[in-house]
């Protein structure tokens, strides 16, 4: 597929001659005689390059470089001027130009520059859409919402990061308590460490002790070699101990002998090993209780519940509900190779007021299994495993949930399109001055860079 550029140049005879040249390059050739032809161009279609003077009339190539770099950022600009002072070069490259030429053009350097400027403008479309794909994969990225009380526990994430305290994570089942954890772990002082996930109530108790802390060979039937813990598997990392309520009683003891004296001890064995662990550990009981019904040990509660960190089930953040639902529907529609069109305004209705009793990990699961069967079209409320409940309880709640989730859509076809607002709109069946206006009411930025520094200041 040729190269498209959009040529904008007000001298009718250089225009049309550097449009035949170019085409007989291979390039597909748009002209413009000014800067807001030009600049209308940008609000109709994608380019891979704009070559524009910049002293013309109505709109000068430094206002349309600003204009291209508000419509379509990712889009190289290489400036030509017959005044080729140090000032306007410097200029326009401070203003975003990919390059400069100076009249009268040389056509070979023209070539060169052309082909470099799209060269690192593809490179770097590259690289964003990596990083964004590492993003969305990464820990921390997982940990998904926009309510208060979520934005609240992700800066207490990014303190916890920079220590190695322990830390207390408790919540309903399926809130995404290891996802905090592996957030804690992979965006700190302990990323380049390992974070090993142990499950305590799936192992059976009297292999507890031998799992955690290892064994020698010999130590009982069956242990035909020595065999490492989770505690030294994890060493200079941290260790993540899920359902940490199930522990018996004798292994909370050890547990909490290890966690004091910094060594463990393997079934079998006499010699005391060195290990230097964080702990972070989750549950969905109220261990407090349970320490008062004899069933945990409240100096291994202090010494857990250093910093505690309690996780709100799916019904108290309904702000989050369409982002989620955003998030699971792009990735099982890559995972899959499934193409669902979006979720129908009834679906999303009925979404936002379901209980969701096993919380992020149900929503998980009802958003996997619609993309399985709505391929091609909308999810609607046929593809939701639950009845729908009639009326709305939920307010002006209900009302911005759904801006929220409109505004998240808009940025998704924003990115997927690389901020090309044509394409987008297109996308979206509406409009560019749709597009513009719903921007303004949902305060979406006009450009990817004002989005990643919106995105890095949450």
């Amino acid at each position: 597929m040729p190269k498209s550029v959009l040529l904008v140049e007000d001298e009718t005879l250089l225009r049309e001659t550097l449009a035949e040249l170019l085409a007989e390059e291979g390039f597909e050739v748009v002209e413009a005689p000014n800067g807001e032809r030009a600049r209308d161009l940008l609000c109709d279609r994608a380019f891979d390059l704009v070559l524009t003077d910049i002293r013309m009339p109505e709109m000068d190539g430094l206002d349309l470089l600003r204009n291209a770099m508000r419509l379509a950022p990712q889009t190289p600009v290489v400036i030509m001027t017959a005044f080729g002072t140090v000032e306007s070069a410097v200029q326009a490259m401070r203003e975003g130009a990919a390059d400069y030429l100076l009249k009268p053009v040389q056509f070979e350097d023209m070539l060169v520059r052309i082909n470099r400027a799209i060269e690192v403008g593809e490179l770097r479309r590259e690289r964003r859409t990596a990083t964004e794909q590492l993003a969305e994969s990464g820990t921390f990225h997982n940990l998904i919402g926009e309510s208060p009380n979520m934005l609240k526990l992700f800066e207490t994430v990014r303190t916890l990061s920079t220590v190695r305290s322990s830390v207390l994570i408790g919540g309903e089942s399926g809130t995404g308590k290891e996802l905090f954890a592996r957030a804690i772990h992979y965006n700190g002082v302990t990323r380049a460490k390992p974070f090993v996930a142990v499950n305590c109530g799936a192992i059976p108790e009297n292999l507890i002790e031998s799992e955690l802390f290892g064994h020698r060979r010999g130590a009982f039937t069956g242990a035909v070699r020595d065999r490492e813990g989770y505690f030294e598997a994890a060493s200079g990392g941290t260790l993540f101990l899920d359902e940490i309520s199930t522990l018996p009683i004798n292994v909370q003891s050890s547990l909490l002998r290890v966690l004091e004296e910094r060594v463990v001890v393997p079934v079998g064995d006499t010699k005391p090993r060195p290990v230097d662990v964080r702990i972070i550990a989750a549950t969905n009981q109220d261990l407090r209780e349970l320490c008062e019904r004899g069933l945990f040990r409240e100096d291994l509660l202090y010494r857990l519940d250093v910093v505690r960190i309690t996780l709100p089930p799916l019904r108290q953040r309904r702000l989050d509900i369409p982002l989620l639902i955003h998030h699971f529907l792009d990735r099982f529609s890559r995972e899959m190779n499934k193409h669902p069109l979006g979720v129908s305004d009834a679906a999303m209705r009925a979404m936002l007021n379901h209980e969701w009793r096993g919380n992020v990990r149900e929503l998980e699961n009802v958003i996997e299994r619609a993309v399985i069967f709505a391929d091609g079209r909308l999810i609607d409320l046929e593809d939701l495993p639950f009845e729908t409940q009639g009326g709305d309880d939920n307010g002006e709640d209900l009302k911005r949930a759904m801006q929220q989730y409109e505004r998240q859509h808009i940025i998704h076809s924003l990115r997927r399109h690389r901020y090309d607002k044509a394409e987008t709109a297109a996308n979206l069946g509406i409009g560019v001055s749709s597009l513009y206006r719903k921007m303004d009411e949902l305060d979406i930025p006009k450009n990817i860079q004002e989005l990643d520094e919106a995105a890095g200041r949450r």
